[in-house]
């Protein structure tokens, strides 16, 4: 199978790499253009990176759909795969491959489409999430359903941990799935748009813990957040950002701070968190213990 892969972040890079070295042939690579970073440096994205190293040609599109159907007709792709692109596809462009696009999403579909699927489920308390490959359509992540792999989420999963096990199983799954179309085999049933749930683009102030929300909710959001934005709260003007974080019972109003076996802790509405590890913005991220030895002062305030 002739494939022209399209992605562009960290979560792209399993696949791509999976799609390499398969019997399949990756003809070239289509990726976002380079941005701004730090001290206005031009940053590739991961996949430009990754595929020059694999020696693939690479083509870098404002609008894919505006942009693309001129190269996408002349290398002729049996199939497009799409991993985390980031851009609508134009359905002229879908209907060039004669194999069609399949795509890799990082939930259990019709669950979670959208920007956000793997914060999501952590952020909803769910105990399974997983990768689904799927026929690209214009409507997003609504496409028929080809593969479904399942995968539990462990009380220790953040964001970051769950991110590497959903790419590195979407990848192996997409390989498989291609495989499937190759041979005549595949079998693509379409959503239950009644079943269907969507999640947004997740923005910093997300991570906000409030002293009205509960410990439960905190928790959550401290794994959901973990490694950006990364949850946190204000005291007295100033971020406190909570990397990790074990609920605990209460000793104090919402909103207070106590101690426990060393650590500070925050009382909320129906528990407490204990603060493992933490980082005052501008400074080093510390264990919340050694944190708390240089700031004995936090057990008299409050967040705001």
């Amino acid at each position: 199978m002739r494939i022209l892969f399209l992605g562009t972040p960290d979560f792209a890079l399993p696949t791509l790499r999976a799609l390499v070295r398969s019997k399949h042939e990756v003809l070239a690579v289509i990726t976002q253009p380079d941005k701004e970073g730090n001290r206005r440096v031009l940053t590739p994205p991961p996949v430009k990176t990754e595929a020059e190293k694999l020696g693939l040609p690479v083509y870098q599109f404002a609008s894919f759909k505006k942009e693309g159907v001129d190269l996408v007709k002349r290398l002729s792709p049996d199939m497009m795969v799409t991993a985390a692109f980031g851009q609508i596809i134009s359905q002229e462009l879908l209907d060039i491959p004669p194999f069609g696009t399949l795509n890799v999403h990082g939930s259990l579909l019709p669950k979670y489409r959208g920007a956000s699927p793997i914060q999501s489920c952590l952020l909803n308390g769910d105990t399974k999430t997983g990768v689904t490959i799927m026929r690209t359509a214009l409507k997003v992540d609504s496409g028929d359903i080809l593969l479904k792999k399942e995968l539990p989420i462990l009380p220790s999963d953040t964001a970051g941990v769950l991110f590497d096990k959903i790419a590195e199983l979407g990848a192996a799954a997409l390989v498989e799935a291609v495989d499937l179309v190759e041979k005549g085999k595949a079998v693509f049933t379409p959503q239950d748009e009644s079943q269907a749930t969507f999640c947004k683009m997740i923005a910093k102030s997300d991570g906000e813990i409030r002293k009205t929300e509960s410990a439960e909710s905190a928790i959550r959001k401290v794994r959901a957040m973990n490694p950006w934005p990364v949850a946190f709260f204000f005291v007295e003007g100033e971020r406190l950002k909570v990397f990790s974080a074990a609920q605990t019972e209460a000793k104090g109003a919402p909103g207070t701070f106590h101690s426990d076996q060393g650590f500070p802790c925050l009382n909320l509405a129906d528990g407490a968190i204990r603060l493992t590890e933490i980082q005052l913005e501008g400074k080093k991220r510390t264990l919340g213990k050694d944190f708390l030895l240089g700031h004995s002062d936090l057990l008299n305030k409050e967040i705001e």
